[in-house]
């Protein structure tokens, strides 16, 4: 065989083999390397990995709406004016055109119709605004529904807590900024609610304003908070969020191969980087849609702000809607407490009511953790029927959120439904009471029912819709055991232990009773675990699987019967020919 001498290696020669020259980019990783130690980091993060499920998408449509937000944001800073002196408008539009105005309405009138593709640039700022709160409330209620804010998360959750209030305040300085009617209206509301604050509400608004409402200061002043203090914690908090998303590595659904201790998925290079930059496309694509498509804000049918007018039907933004809702249906309640006036309207659906259903959300992983007493690592899901109260307090506080928001277009619907609005107050005023704790019973209940049903697949089967007739003319429904992988996910999940008080035992043998909070912790816990349906034990699937094998044995007739007819298996026939009952 002769030897191709092109395909040896020059170490095989008389010298030793030297190293070749770095490309020129070599030497700066190279160099970077040494002093930073990026290689190591990088080749660990670059190949996490990261499981694939469509619901996981909902925060990357927060985060991506975030990204068009700062790029549109950054370019709308270039042509608004930030200030409340007054200017006569000269642009485009007719129908403004010489009517007194803040500099700041009229560079908003400037970028919607003398900007080439500013009006663009608006609108898609405005729809990102739309879309990152709203898929952060998703986010938040699929965490909070699969119990992803289970230790080692309570953390992130906080953090997503925190992050849904911020954007929502941006939302609010954002929609202000354009010095419009509606705006004005909502700025001057804001107003109000400072000043209801007591002892320090005219202070807190004096200062906020320069003096006096409206001021010369207030646009300035949310312009910096706009586009400066927020975004700054927005992109910390962020930061800080997907540093222990991946710290902690991402939750997963059950599943065959999929435990506690691992992550099945695909690495984030090339796949999942592939993946993520290709939807960042398709929400910036969508939301340039709506804003190419969809009118939103058109600040020129409002006109510039005036202290001495109010807009017919003036609304905030949806996500500002549920606390203004709360105020429609508030009494008039006011209180006069040595010489201070306390009005109840004002403060309880505003100051009081969203400041404790924030903490309620931020704290609902730390409750449960107590009253559970379950200090373990979580990485696998929980459906949520298999955690019927947490699910049943989910949809109780949505639908509070949901009823209140309603009562936010008590008007609109007295309007479109030719009903009173009398009627509707009244009517929300005791939803907003009786509905969650409707909702809490229904689907606490609901749950329980789907665990049974889960209990039922695992023990007898999928139904199949064929119909069985006995000797005796009774009929049933034949059943067919489910897939082995339907299975795995049905039993991937824990059996809920009821806590219970342990007292200590004196010289004497009697136990002495625990104390006041391990009773409340106690009875928390009945009141949680107590009516749930636990999964089968492995006797019982056992015992169910032999069941069902001899009576596979007894049906064997139902697929070859003894007159030669074939039974065709994807139609629902009533079978005469069995020989005995299928359940």
């Amino acid at each position: 065989m002769s030897l191709d001498t092109s395909k040896v290696a020059t170490s095989n020669g008389a010298t030793a083999a030297t190293a070749g020259k770095p490309s020129k980019l070599g030497g700066v990783a190279g160099w970077a390397d040494e002093r930073l130690g990026l290689a190591g980091a990088m080749k660990k993060n670059l190949r996490k990995v990261f499981p694939d499920h469509w619901s996981f998408m909902l925060g990357e449509i927060a985060l991506w709406s975030f990204v068009v937000l700062l790029l549109t944001g950054v370019l709308l800073t270039l042509w608004f004016t930030p200030s409340m002196g007054e200017v006569h408008y000269e642009g485009s539009y007719d129908q403004l055109r010489g009517i007194e105005m803040s500099e700041a309405m009229a560079s908003t009138l400037n970028i919607s119709f003398d900007v080439r593709g500013g009006l663009l640039l608006r609108q898609m700022h405005h729809w990102a605004a739309m879309l990152f709160i709203a898929s952060m409330m998703v986010h938040l209620l699929r965490v909070a529904f699969t119990g992803a804010f289970r230790k080692p998360r309570e953390v992130n959750w906080v953090i997503g807590c925190l992050l849904l209030l911020l954007g929502t305040l941006e939302g609010f300085t954002g929609y202000s900024l354009p010095d419009d009617l509606l705006s004005g209206t909502g700025v001057r509301a804001a107003d109000g609610f400072l000043k209801a604050t007591p002892v320090v509400g005219s202070y807190m608004s004096f200062f906020l304003f320069g003096g006096e409402f409206p001021g010369q200061a207030i646009i300035p002043r949310l312009y910096i908070i706009h586009v400066l203090l927020i975004p700054g914690l927005l992109l910390g908090l962020i930061a800080a969020h997907m540093l222990l998303l991946v710290y902690h590595k991402h939750t997963q659904w059950p599943g065959p191969g999929r435990t506690e201790q691992n992550v099945v998925g695909f690495p984030m290079l090339p796949v999942y980087a592939a993946k993520a930059g290709g939807f960042f496309f398709i929400v910036f694509g969508v939301t340039a849609i709506m804003g190419g498509l969809l009118s939103i804000n058109p600040v020129w049918k409002f006109g510039p702000y005036d202290p001495t007018k109010v807009t017919a039907g003036s609304q905030p933004d949806w996500y500002m809607g549920w606390p203004d809702g709360l105020l429609r249906i508030m009494p008039g309640w006011e209180s006069v407490i040595f010489g201070y006036t306390i009005s109840w309207n004002v403060m309880i659906p505003i100051l009081i009511v969203p400041p404790t259903m924030l903490v309620i959300l931020i704290l609902l992983p730390f409750i449960e953790a107590w009253i559970t007493g379950d200090k373990r690592e979580h990485h696998l899901l929980q459906r949520p029927r298999n955690a019927p109260t947490r699910t049943a307090v989910m949809v109780s506080l949505m639908t509070f959120y949901g009823l209140a928001w309603a009562a936010g277009g008590n008007d609109i619907i007295a309007i479109k439904f030719h009903m009173s609005i009398n009627h509707i107050t009244y009517f929300m005023r005791v939803m907003v009471f009786l509905g969650p704790a409707i909702a809490f019973f229904v689907t606490r209940r609901w749950c329980i029912s789907l665990q049974r049903h889960d209990n039922e697949k695992l023990l007898h089967g999928y139904e199949t819709g064929i119909i069985m007739r006995s000797p005796e003319g009774g009929y049933s429904e034949r059943h067919l055991p489910i897939s082995e992988a339907s299975a795995y996910s049905l039993t991937a999940r824990d059996r809920d232990e009821i806590y219970t008080v342990e007292g200590d035992t004196d010289a004497n043998g009697v136990v002495a009773p625990g104390s006041r909070a391990q009773a409340v912790r106690a009875k928390l816990s009945e009141k949680m675990y107590g009516y749930n349906v636990q999964k089968p034990t492995a006797e019982e699937i056992e015992e169910a699987h032999h069941h069902a094998e001899h009576e596979h044995e007894l049906e064997a007739g139902l697929d070859h019967p003894a007159d030669g007819h074939q039974f065709d298996g994807h139609s629902d026939h009533t079978v005469d020919e069995a020989p005995l009952r299928g359940h």
